[in-house]
């Protein structure tokens, strides 16, 4: 798929309070939601909503309280790490696209679903007046190590990850055993301080740990009827719309992935217990490269900092080269979460297992939903 041009000059209109600032066109947002739900979620549930204000140039990050995965996310931390790494992918998108995307986490107490709401401040020529002292602020920032509170922003360094949006898959394909350079993991650990989260890399005895505990985890799955029934209503080919078409969420059987040949996948089996006619099968990697994505703190607020921290290390990562997947199955356990934490590491709660690699196959493109029904325009505007 090829890449958008930046939004044109054109795509704006007059400020309603006549001042200077132009306001996003209706069209030009959605264009921007459109490249935000191309980030990952569990089951590929995509469990967000967006609702665009053009009166205070401001889109609302909402969760969907339809697509929640009851079983596997009693408390919505991983559909909070799905709509963050949403509004991550929209704060790209604007930089790309000329604006100063201005982030409030958990505005509204009053309002759960409500989790950011991104202003989209200036135009073209404020944004390029502006970069370098942005980018002064948030060095500021990295060197501190405070979290990231939204209000500043080195918006050139959002703009610069846009070409990765559409190029990022989740490879369940076996990788290579080539090793990570030391500088580029350094890289990746930093991208992921810059969203106010930390991602360490285990060696390789906790990292036989990690793969051990994901292993019992798909076990207690398989052995739960409900869990079973949970998982299929998201995944395989037997799931179909009105008409016999395919659906606009969840995962099919081609993204699977292939069978490992012996012993055990480091990725989630999707199709575990089902003897699928025509799989392939295949050697994994002896010795995964995985990393643990963590907070200090396990409030609403952290699960979004980390969401925007995973989505940001995966477009890193993507543009580096390497291949991704995601392991969360063991953190859909209490008492198997707490044992994937490395205890040599600061990581006082993980929120997601990454594996990365170098790989030919990068995965399909999996289907979302119509921009139409995730995107509500409201105001005067």
């Amino acid at each position: 798929m090829s890449l958008k041009t930046p939004a044109a000059p054109d795509a704006h209109t007059p400020d309603p309070d006549g001042g200077q600032d132009p306001v996003p066109s209706p069209e030009a947002i959605a264009d921007l939601v459109a490249d935000a739900i191309t980030a990952p979620s569990l089951h590929n549930a995509q469990p967000w909503r967006f609702r665009y204000d053009p009166d205070r140039r401001a889109v609302e990050v909402r969760a969907d309280p339809d697509r929640g995965i009851a079983l596997s996310d009693p408390e919505g931390r991983a559909a909070h790490l799905g709509c963050a790494a949403a509004l991550f992918n929209l704060r790209v998108a604007a930089a790309h696209a000329g604006w100063k995307p201005v982030t409030r986490l958990l505005p509204d107490p009053d309002d759960p679903l409500l989790l950011a709401e991104v202003r989209l401040d200036g135009g073209r020529a404020l944004y390029d007046a502006t970069r370098q002292p942005y980018r002064k602020t948030t060095e500021t920032y990295r060197r501190s190590g405070e979290p990231y509170d939204g209000t500043a922003d080195a918006y050139d360094e959002l703009a610069d990850l846009y070409p990765a949006l559409r190029r990022r898959r989740t490879s369940r394909a076996p990788f290579t055993e080539e090793r990570i350079d030391e500088q580029l993991l350094d890289t990746l650990r930093r991208a992921a301080l810059i969203e106010g989260a930390r991602l360490a890399f285990p060696d390789e005895f906790h990292g036989e740990t990690v793969l051990e505990l994901g292993r019992d985890a798909e076990r207690r799955q398989l052995s739960d009827a409900g869990l079973r029934e949970e998982l299929a209503a998201w995944t395989g080919d037997h799931r179909t719309r009105a008409g016999g078409t395919p659906p606009d969420d969840g995962i099919p059987s081609d993204a699977f992935g292939p069978r490992a040949r012996t012993g055990n996948a480091p990725v989630r089996d999707f199709g575990a217990g089902d003897d699928t006619p025509g799989r392939p099968v295949a050697d994994f990697e002896r010795s995964p490269q995985l990393a643990l994505l963590g907070t200090a703190g396990d409030s609403r607020a952290d699960w979004l900092r980390a969401g925007q921290a995973l989505e940001r290390v995966l477009l890193e990562a993507t543009l580096d080269g390497l291949a991704t997947s995601l392991a969360s199955e063991a953190l859909e356990w209490d008492e198997l979460r707490w044992a994937v934490r490395d205890p040599s590491s600061a990581l006082s709660h993980v929120q997601m297992v990454i594996r990365f690699g170098y790989g030919d196959q990068p995965g399909p493109a999996l289907r979302r939903r119509p921009v139409r029904e995730v995107l509500t325009v409201t105001g005067d505007g």
